[in-house]
C-alpha cells in the first residue's frame, strides 16, 4: 500500500450541485454532526478515518451517539451500539455504477459508504485524497441544460496533484 495519502487541492464549490462520494480513499476523515436539536453524547467522538486494516480498507469507528437535547436531562442508559463493521462487497445499491476499470476500486484502498447514525449527518474535513471520485448532480430546478451530471477525480499528473475538469454547469435558465 502507500505511506500516507495525499491530499488533493481544496475544491470549489460547484454552484447549484450536489456533491456525493462512494468510495473514499485511505486517510479520508470525515466527521458527524448531531442534527439540530440533538447533541453528542459526552465523551463521544465524531470522526471516523479510512484505514488499512488486515489488507482491507474499513472505517475506525469509536463510539458515538446523537441523543435528543431534551432527553440530555434525563438520566437515559447508555445504549450500547455494536460498533464493529465488517467491509462489505458493495451490493446495497441498486443504482448502477459506471465504473471505470473497477480494479482501482478494490477494497484494499478504498472504503465504501459510511454507516449512517441516527439524527446525525456526515461532513467532509475539507480534504480529500488522491483517487478520490465525486458525482456532482445538479439540483432540481437547476438541470434544465445537459449533461446535469458528471465527476471530478483527483489524481496526480507529473507529480502534479490535481481535480479532472467537470463538464457540466448547472444553470436555472430556461
Amino acid at each position: 500500500g502507500f505511506l500516507f495519502a495525499e491530499k488533493c487541492p481544496v475544491l470549489s464549490r460547484t454552484e447549484f450541485a450536489d456533491v456525493t462520494a462512494e468510495m473514499y480513499p485511505l486517510g479520508t476523515k470525515l466527521y458527524y454532526e448531531c442534527d439540530s436539536g440533538y447533541t453528542r453524547r459526552s465523551g463521544h467522538y465524531l470522526g471516523i478515518q479510512c484505514q488499512s486494516t488486515e489488507q482491507v480498507a474499513s472505517w475506525t469507528y469509536k463510539e458515538f451517539e446523537c441523543i435528543d437535547e431534551k432527553i440530555l436531562l434525563s438520566t437515559a442508559p447508555a445504549m450500547e451500539l455494536d460498533f464493529t463493521q465488517k467491509p462489505e462487497r458493495k451490493t446495497q445499491s441498486p443504482a448502477p455504477q459506471k465504473q471505470e476499470n473497477l480494479s482501482e476500486f478494490d477494497q484494499k484502498n478504498f472504503c465504501g459508504p459510511p454507516k449512517t447514525v441516527p439524527h446525525a449527518s456526515l461532513i467532509l474535513n475539507k480534504h480529500y485524497y488522491v483517487g478520490q471520485v465525486l458525482h456532482f448532480k445538479c439540483q432540481s430546478g437547476y438541470d434544465k441544460r445537459p449533461p446535469t451530471s458528471g465527476t471530478r477525480r483527483c489524481k496526480k499528473v507529473n507529480g502534479k496533484i490535481i481535480w479532472t475538469h467537470l463538464d457540466m454547469r448547472c444553470t436555472n435558465d430556461s
